[in-house]
């Protein structure tokens, strides 16, 4: 039975498959985790994806399904200590169990462990001593070691879609014993789901605290409604840290806008909160390139030693070091035209689909491709003047086809008027 002091996102976490919104992908009548439960073989596997999208919910539902000794630990507060008692109890289950009886071990942001922690799961992993399921917000091919990445499947959870989030609005209204009291009617649900980021549990944390903070048995939820409660309650429903994103957002907005007081500011924010000191970093390195690119190319490479070096020292040194990055980057000159490329190249990849490979620039490694004509009629840039020579780069579909616009910047202006040089008016430069 439900605890009604609970925050309603737990009152609400479903405890069966069938109860599961979203993610039809993984737990849909296809989806790859339904036939792993249906067969009742759960390999050790990470599940990655953005907060509040049904990570621990979906553990929890996995062990439940299955019917195993389950056991649970937070990375957050949790040490090669605590794991090592972890497996210790698994290893007196070892032997009573088949492979398909194994205890589950959830470690939640498993990207926070450090690589002696997890030094000490890949024993139990190996051996088979327990099955393992983590949960990371963070791209596990950086942030699990190699050895226990490559014993572990990887599911990618997506952030929940308008149609979820209102149909757990619904489910909250009908099924919680508290919002199931008050008449509730959902006449604008815009400023909600714009507020929670496709977040299940920050969507129903806040949806409480607007429900239950009206005294009136009738509450007619509106974005004005939302918004005011929001921004009088912001402490209150961030006590769980789920303001973790919106700080990092407003700190990458600020480099981004050229602001290095607001910048380092919102940086002494996350250093206070004890944010992890590589994802400061990280998002550091994508800001480089994403908001700076080449307009000062240097930034990218201050911002990867940033990231080598925190990893290295750790706090409270490293808060130095992430300072001067944050400033310089924020000092810098920018441009979003590499990123901006990216983008259209992606686009009209998905739009013209696999194009044919220009002879002259393909591969010739055997004597076939090279009766084939692979490789044929290329022309060596360094054996030209200038190390340039004019020939199509491109698929024939799409010549001529500009998708890199150099920035308004004095870097950037010089790599305009280089590529002008060459190619003329063929890209329009």
């Amino acid at each position: 039975m439900a605890n009604n002091d609970q925050p309603l996102a737990e009152r609400m976490r479903p405890q069966l498959l069938e109860d599961y919104i979203s993610q039809k992908h993984l737990v849909g009548p296809d989806g790859a985790l339904t036939k792993v439960i249906k067969i009742g073989r759960i390999p050790s596997l990470i599940l990655w994806g953005p907060p509040g999208t049904g990570k621990t919910t979906l553990a929890n539902i996995l062990a439940n399904s299955s019917g195993r000794v389950f056991y649970s630990l937070s990375a957050i507060n949790a040490g090669v200590k605590d794991v090592r008692e972890v497996i210790k109890k698994a290893e007196g289950h070892h032997g009573l169990f088949s492979p398909q009886q194994r205890p589950l071990l959830f470690i939640d942001e498993i990207h926070r462990f450090s690589k002696s922690q997890q030094d000490a799961l890949l024993g139990a992993v190996e051996k088979g001593t327990i099955t393992l399921i983590g949960a990371t917000t963070e791209n596990p091919s950086f942030e699990v070691i190699p050895a226990l990445l490559s014993r572990c499947q990887v599911y990618i959870l997506n952030s929940l879609d308008k149609e979820d989030l209102v149909q757990l609005l619904k489910n909250a209204m009908q099924k919680d014993a508290v919002l199931a009291k008050k008449e509730i009617i959902l006449e604008e649900v815009d400023a909600l789901l714009r507020f929670s980021g496709g977040d299940a549990r920050k969507l129903l944390n806040v949806f409480e605290l607007i429900c239950t903070s009206e005294e009136t048995q009738k509450v007619i939820l509106t974005d004005a409604l939302v918004q005011s409660k929001v921004q009088h309650n912001i402490v209150r429903y961030d006590k769980t840290g789920e303001q973790h994103y919106d700080i990092v957002s407003a700190f990458i907005k600020s480099i981004r806008g050229s602001d290095p007081n607001a910048a380092v500011y919102w940086l002494a924010r996350m250093i206070e909160g004890g944010e992890d000191v590589k994802f400061i970093a990280r998002r550091m390195l994508i800001a480089a390139s994403e908001d700076i690119g080449n307009a000062n190319p240097t930034a990218l490479v201050i911002a990867n030693n940033t990231f080598q070096a925190v990893t290295t020292i750790g706090y409270p040194e490293s808060r130095i070091l992430l300072a001067q990055c944050a400033t310089y980057l924020a000092s810098s000159p920018k441009s979003n035209a590499s990123y901006m490329a990216i983008n259209k190249a992606q686009r009209l990849v998905k739009q013209t689909g696999d194009l044919s490979i220009p002879l002259h620039l393909r591969n010739a490694p055997t004597n076939l491709m090279k009766q084939l004509d692979y490789g044929k009629e290329y022309q060596y840039a360094h054996d030209h003047p200038g190390n340039f020579v004019h020939q199509e780069y491109l698929p024939k579909e799409i010549q001529n086809t500009k998708l890199y616009e150099p920035g308004n910047n004095q870097r950037e202006k010089g790599i305009r008027a280089y590529l002008k040089h060459f190619w003329k008016d063929k890209y329009n430069y």
